[in-house]
């Protein structure tokens, strides 16, 4: 919100600078953002009259103007514009001068002629607003020729720009802010005039008739008529204020409601009477694909949530949004009907949103403004036509306002509030305060009685008053005090604290971390092959995506890690080693709760590694966890993975996650031509399993005995079988087995391979015996010969 001094310092006396009142608002509860001082970009730019129009003798779209800048002679000056015609007043960039952007002014030639300068249009001067412009700036006609156009257009001025919370809808409006002013500094302000006489005998009650078909969505609509309508260029003041709250003068009457609405924060309408051939204005939904134009000149879709102003049955403005190119003021109008209304701020905010149109009036009404606001406003506008002599008002007024609001009373005691503040000020310095921000105190004993004005709909309990006592009083006079309770001692939990360490063993394996988001596109299923009837495809919807690309919450995190290495092998990186901690996300069984959040681990590799190394770090990461038990099954049904190159990861029987080879197909589809390999491990159920109990032995007294195991067995068996068959069958007395070789060569047959283990013998009490040994030893191989029809080499 966009306040300038000068217009502020109309309503309350204000004797600090712009700098130092920003510092006291904010104080007080009014943040500022920042404090502007226009018009330092602008040098050597005065006011000039146009004398003569000729045009150029070689440039069909060029003109040479010869104006009065009060230098002593004319000055000449060619120029593409079309808008402005002898006698009107612009402003005038003269030679050396300087415009907003860094842009320098010097005389030059223009298809042959000499040009001294350049006028100028209000987009140039870096005052055009959000608008679009078209032309030059015309000045009022009765501007002084030959002035500093900053002194014309009070462009020296500071604007104070205010960000105004959505709860806090009073002060969007200069009179809003000149009220917390006035608190903050403990004086006086003046609201601005709002009385008028109406010197038309003609009644609007006799002429126009108001429907409100949906009062909850429209609260109020008032309406009142001016005859007579002279319409013309705004004084040059209002112009001034306008312009420095951003919004570019258009004519008298569309300013007066402009004015209204940045002075009073209420915003209005004006309607050309000749439009309405029905004499009633209906206040009802728009029918669902609609079409209507709009002021813009843009054609719009509407819908049934829309609510529309309409001329009997044909719609002539969007309710608190925007009027109708159909129906808007034009130069030759006579008559118009103010309109004055307050709508459903959640109904404006989404047929804005749904519409793709957001103005200053409809971001005003969502915010919920008072709808006692719109008597006030109407009466000012009607002030303003007559002050102006822009016509004469009708009798009467057309108010539908079927529930009124009322102020609200609440009883707040005083020595609560010094409590609940840590303060200890007097009830009578309370009523002060909430006095000068106009909420009406008594005081009975020990409570004050405070009458919340409607404007206030922030205020509903006690803890709200308090906190305006304590914005006035100010809360760096506010004493610091210690927080009364149990002193903790903060610190990690197990989770953060595991977390920690499985980052560093990650880190230290060489990968990097990267972050994804949680949300991805419904395509990703198809890129990892996952069937169609799998349970991954039952995902969580996002009811306001930013697009189909982020319309699910994902269920699996391998896309996100594809999606990584593919970023990272489109830009040649010859390699990448990654890592991501994140969540899943499993919807619930019951849609109205919400879905089950595991925490996962997922490791992605292309480049200089192969499934060993993937393996070796997953392995890092379980035995720094001091997880046993683990086992890797062949994982042979999972489309994702490779089939032959996969595995299952176990502890016991609880299923921990998965690693091996991503299948070509999933990598063609992620246009990378390296073999990626990607492990996704259940962090949650790791955490769970966990066992960080330090246990010591003594270093064993008694040697070892080691012997070679080297088995011929069927291509298709496991390692992991024939491990599990050795430890089984090597009791308490087999202390390791290592593998060291597999070959499958031209003196093994085709279907066979070769597996040698190294096995490790020894007990704690005793060293033992080659008899003891080889009765161990030969167990083992006659288990492997037995159940996996296994041959000793």
């Amino acid at each position: 919100m966009k306040v300038p001094y000068k217009w502020l310092k109309d309503y309350v006396n204000i004797d600090i600078s712009p700098k130092e009142l920003a510092d006291r608002l904010t104080l007080s509860g009014s943040k500022v953002e920042e404090v502007i001082t226009s018009g330092d970009e602008i040098q050597n730019v005065v006011t000039g009259k146009l004398l003569k129009i000729e045009p150029h003798p070689d440039a069909e779209k060029l003109v040479i103007c010869q104006l009065d800048v009060a230098q002593g002679e004319e000055l000449q000056i060619v120029t593409g514009a079309n808008n402005m015609k002898v006698g009107d007043v612009v402003p005038v960039a003269l030679h050396g001068s300087s415009l907003p952007n860094g842009l320098k002014i010097k005389k030059g030639k223009l298809r042959g002629i000499v040009s001294n300068g350049m006028m100028c249009s209000e987009e140039e001067l870096g005052i055009a607003g959000e608008e679009e412009v078209h032309g030059l700036m015309i000045l009022p006609s009765d501007t002084p020729v030959g002035k500093d156009i900053k002194d014309v257009l009070g462009l020296d001025n500071s604007v104070i720009d205010f960000e105004i919370t959505s709860n806090r809808p009073d002060c969007l409006s200069v009179v809003g802010i000149a009220r917390e002013t006035a608190a903050t500094l403990g004086v006086k302000y003046t609201m601005p005039e709002t009385s008028y006489k109406a010197v038309n005998n003609d009644n609007i009650t006799d002429i126009l008739k108001v429907e409100v078909k949906d009062s909850k969505l429209c609260r109020r609509y008032m309406a009142r008529g001016v005859k007579n309508i002279k319409i013309e260029q705004s004084p040059a003041w209002m112009q001034e204020r306008l312009i420095q709250a951003g919004v570019r003068p258009i004519n008298n009457i569309v300013d007066i409601t402009n004015f209204v609405m940045i002075e009073l924060g209420q915003p209005m309408h004006a309607f050309d009477k000749r439009e309405i051939t029905s004499n009633t204005i209906v206040v009802e939904r728009a029918e669902n694909n609609e079409k209507f134009t709009t002021l813009d000149e843009v054609e719009r879709t509407l819908n049934s949530e829309v609510l529309n102003i309409k001329d009997g049955n044909r719609t002539i403005g969007l309710a608190g949004i925007m009027g109708g190119l159909n129906s808007e003021v034009k130069e030759d109008t006579k008559e118009i009907i103010f309109e004055c209304a307050n709508f459903d701020g959640t109904n404006i905010r989404v047929s804005s949103k749904a519409l793709g149109i957001r103005t200053e009036a409809s971001s005003k009404f969502e915010k919920d403004i008072d709808p006692n606001l719109a008597e006030i406003a109407i009466n000012r506008a009607c002030s303003l036509v007559e002050q102006l002599g822009a016509g004469e008002v009708m009798q009467g007024t057309i108010d539908i306002y079927p529930e009124r609001i009322e102020m609200k009373t609440l009883e707040v005691s005083a020595s609560w509030m010094n409590k609940f503040l840590g303060t200890d000020i007097r009830v009578e310095k309370m009523k002060e305060y909430l006095d000068r921000l106009e909420l009406s105190a008594t005081i009975n004993g020990d409570t004050l009685v405070v009458k919340v004005p409607t404007f206030r709909s922030d205020i509903n309990i006690k803890e709200d008053v308090a906190e305006e006592v304590a914005r006035i009083y100010g809360y760096n006079n506010i004493p610091t005090t210690v927080m009364n309770g149990v002193s903790l001692n903060g610190g990690k939990t197990k989770k953060q604290k595991l977390e920690d360490k499985i980052i560093e063993v990650l880190i230290g394996s060489g990968l990097n971390q990267s972050i994804s988001y949680s949300f991805v596109s419904p395509k990703v299923f198809d890129k990892i092959l996952v069937p169609q009837d799998s349970e991954l495809r039952k995902t969580v919807t996002i009811k306001n995506p930013l697009g189909e690309d982020f319309s699910i919450m994902r269920t699996t995190s391998i896309p996100s890690m594809m999606e990584s290495l593919s970023r990272n092998y489109s830009r040649s990186n010859e390699e990448a080693r990654l890592f991501e901690i994140g969540k899943v996300y499993i919807p619930n069984e019951d849609p109205n709760k919400l879905p089950k959040e595991t925490n996962i681990i997922t490791l992605g590799m292309y480049g200089k590694v192969d499934y060993y190394e993937l393996k070796g770090i997953v392995e890092n990461i379980i035995g720094i966890l001091g997880i046993s038990n683990i086992s890797f099954q062949r994982e042979s049904n999972n489309a994702t993975f490779h089939p032959g190159k996969t595995a299952a990861i176990y502890s016991k029987k609880e299923y921990i996650g998965i690693l091996g080879e991503i299948h070509p197909d999933v990598n063609d589809n992620y246009g990378i031509e390296e073999r990626c390999y990607v492990a996704v491990l259940d962090l949650d159920l790791l955490v769970k399993l966990t066992s960080m109990d330090k246990r010591y032995k003594a270093l064993p007294k008694y040697p070892a005995v080691t012997r070679d195991l080297a088995v011929l067995v069927d291509e298709s068996i496991l390692v992991q079988q024939i491990e599990d068959i050795i430890r089984k069958q090597g009791s308490n007395m087999l202390e390791s087995i290592k593998l060291f070789d597999v070959y499958k060569g031209s003196q093994i047959p085709e279907d066979k391979k070769s597996i040698a283990y190294s096995l490790t013998y020894r007990l704690e009490n005793k060293t033992l015996t080659d008899v003891e040994v080889n009765k161990v030893h030969d167990k083992i191989l006659r288990s492997l010969e037995h159940q996996l029809g296994a041959q000793l080499r």
